[in-house]
């Protein structure tokens, strides 16, 4: 397997692991980071060409392609969210592009059980595929051409709502699968390929507006991945900033490790459904690839802390790490904090296995599920202990304003029922 070494691209000479410091270990993040992007944006274009092919000339076959290019495109994503928290740049962003739960009603057609406008969001069934003129926020909008500058300048989290989420892998992944009407039995959603077919064959009703909303929010996602890629390029703004304060970008890199393993991942995305039984609570819901969305979320977090990334070609970017910086500092929090990441992919792992084998996530989240809730509460655990870890490494290496973000399921139970 070939290796890129990351500090020679950023023409700083490789550092032994005793020698290691954090001008280096901030260089091969932004490598991690960049390659991570680059991945995201290559494979959301394989996802752009096969929505293209789908829109040109729909089938059963061209829908599966483009469902399968989707959740390719997932697999470097994911393990781009150990950069959020830490990094204002992405958090200000990421919400284009992977803002969830959503309510899908705004987009396209939804069962009649999923209801209407409520208090809370009074666009929840707009329906834009089917309204080529509407009104948004007191004002007359102008929908007959679907098109990029609408979803993410008009629609997008309009009146401030965040379920509002018009853009980006979950309103592209709703397109292709539709709504998982299963509850928490098995099967992902069903969406007809004849949703794009055209004059007698289209299924749904407005087939071509249907199309121009899924060619406008997949060709947003790859702009949109164009432009952060370009941020962790060389001169780019998220690379220069880190460059320039190396102390500042451990931080960040610690922040976002501990956020993502503790606040986001355990408790929002994981602990959270446990509490409910809510298939809801899914994170990527509509096509059943939750298991895989955690898995490499927690793969990610692995990846900034080993300072190692496998590219979707087959090579990898390694250099010099944060665990080479806590390991000469206090070895024994080295390989505490290494083993925690061993178990915590490895139980991410066993829940993608079961999954795969045909049971699930949502499957697993049923009330009365106790070997489906001893599975996801086996990673939650492993994750909080290894939140334990980080934070014993910002102690150890003196990080400063390094704020790891909660979850009320882990951290006020009762407030969840509240």
């Amino acid at each position: 397997m070939k290796t890129t070494l990351a500090m020679s691209a950023l023409a700083l000479a490789t550092a032994s692991p005793a020698l290691a410091g954090k001008p280096e270990v901030v260089a091969n993040y932004i490598a991690i980071a960049h390659a991570g992007y680059e991945d995201s944006l290559i494979a959301a274009r394989d996802l752009q060409a096969a929505v293209d092919a789908l829109i040109q000339s729909p089938s059963a076959e061209a829908l599966q392609d483009a469902r399968a290019a989707w959740l390719a495109a997932r697999v470097p994503y994911q393990q781009t969210e150990a950069l959020r928290f830490g990094n204002a740049i992405v958090d200000d962003w990421e919400g284009k592009v992977n803002a969830w739960p959503l309510d899908e009603g705004l987009i396209d057609y939804v069962d009649p059980s999923y209801g209407g406008a409520s208090d809370a969001n009074e666009y929840a069934a707009l329906n834009v595929v089917a309204a080529p003129t509407f009104t948004l926020s007191g004002e007359d909008i102008d929908a007959t051409e679907i098109t990029p500058d609408l979803l993410s300048g008009q629609l997008h989290e309009a009146d401030a709502i965040e379920a509002n989420v018009a853009t980006g892998y979950h309103a592209i992944e709703f397109l292709l699968w539709g709504q998982d009407l299963n509850g928490t039995d098995h099967g992902a959603g069903d969406r007809p390929w004849t949703d794009y077919a055209a004059g007698d064959d289209c299924t749904g009703g407005n087939c071509d507006r249907r199309g121009d909303y899924l060619k406008a929010a997949t060709d947003l996602l790859v702009s949109d991945l164009e432009w952060m890629t370009a941020q962790w390029a060389e001169g780019g703004e998220a690379a220069t900033g880190l460059t320039a304060d190396p102390d500042a970008a451990i931080s960040a890199m610690l922040t976002g490790m501990g956020s993502l393993s503790y606040g986001e991942l355990a408790g929002e995305r994981m602990k959270l459904g446990v509490m409910l039984n809510d298939p809801e609570e899914e994170h990527d819901c509509f096509s059943d690839n939750t298991h895989n969305s955690h898995y490499y979320d927690g793969l990610g977090i692995r990846n900034v802390y080993l300072g190692e990334y496998a590219r979707i070609d087959g090579t990898v970017v390694s250099g010099e790490s944060l665990s080479s910086l806590v390991a000469e500092a206090d070895a024994s929090v080295d390989r505490s904090l290494r083993a925690g990441l061993d178990d915590s992919v490895a139980k991410l792992g066993r829940i993608k296995t079961v999954a795969e084998g045909g049971t699930s996530y949502d499957q697993m989240l049923a009330r009365g599920n106790d070997a489906g809730e001893g599975l996801i509460m086996a990673a939650v655990d492993a994750l909080v202990a290894q939140t334990q870890d980080i934070e014993r490494a910002v102690t150890l290496l003196g990080a400063q304003d390094v704020a790891i973000e909660g979850s009320d399921s882990l951290d006020s139970p009762d407030a969840v029922f509240q």
